[in-house]
């Protein structure tokens, strides 16, 4: 139980964030900005980024019951906005969507606060991250050790995008065009088939209750 639910929340935590795929696009954010002045965009949006995925783990439940949601109409629905993730992904509409989204932030905040918008918030702590973090959460079921699992596993997967964004121009000049492309199609295989377990689930779930 342990093993697989550790396995399941690093695969689909590492697919959700895609940490790779955001070295171009932080690449760009800071597009005329220093060593430093990188290095201080990158621990911030990190540390929003996680505050942001931590509480949708903890009161993502919790703001479901209040709506009137059940978890396994959000797992379908969290399913179905995965798939639909993953297909960007392997048909390469995602880095385009993404970038679209960087250059219009770009263009009214002016880069003052890049690190909390967009690279934190959508780019990071999206609509995939936060749907998986809640229902990884849900799949938990209020098990202590499971859930600090989790908290530890996202911790992971943001401290790998915070070195993603410190090493980005090594990492996007070591991969290449191909590389990235490669890449970011496997992802987004493993996210399908992830999505759609997370449908299954929500299907069985359903029909048992």
């Amino acid at each position: 139980m342990f093993t697989e639910f550790a396995t399941a929340a690093l695969v689909t935590m590492l697919v959700t964030l895609d940490p790779p795929g955001l070295a171009p696009i932080f690449l760009s954010l800071t597009r005329g900005m220093s060593a430093a002045e990188r290095r201080q965009v990158a621990v911030r949006a990190s540390i929003i980024a996680f505050c942001i995925i931590g509480f949708f783990g903890v009161a993502g439940d919790v703001v479901l019951k209040a709506l009137g949601v059940s978890l396994p109409a959000f797992r379908i629905a969290g399913g179905l906005l995965l798939f639909w993730i993953a297909f960007e992904m392997v048909f390469e509409r995602r880095t385009e969507r993404k970038q679209q989204t960087a250059d219009t932030a770009i263009t009214k905040d002016h880069i003052r606060n890049v690190a909390a918008f967009p690279l934190a918030i959508p780019l990071m702590a999206g609509p995939g991250a936060l749907t998986a973090t809640i229902l990884l959460a849900g799949r938990a079921h209020g098990d202590a050790v499971l859930l600090i699992t989790l908290a530890v596993i996202c911790g992971l997967v943001i401290l790998c995008c915070l070195a993603v964004f410190l090493a980005a121009s090594s990492i996007s000049k070591l991969l290449g065009i191909t590389g990235n492309v490669v890449l970011t199609r496997l992802l987004g295989v493993i996210l399908a088939a992830l999505a759609v377990q997370f449908v299954i689930d929500g299907v069985k779930a359903a029909m048992a209750g």
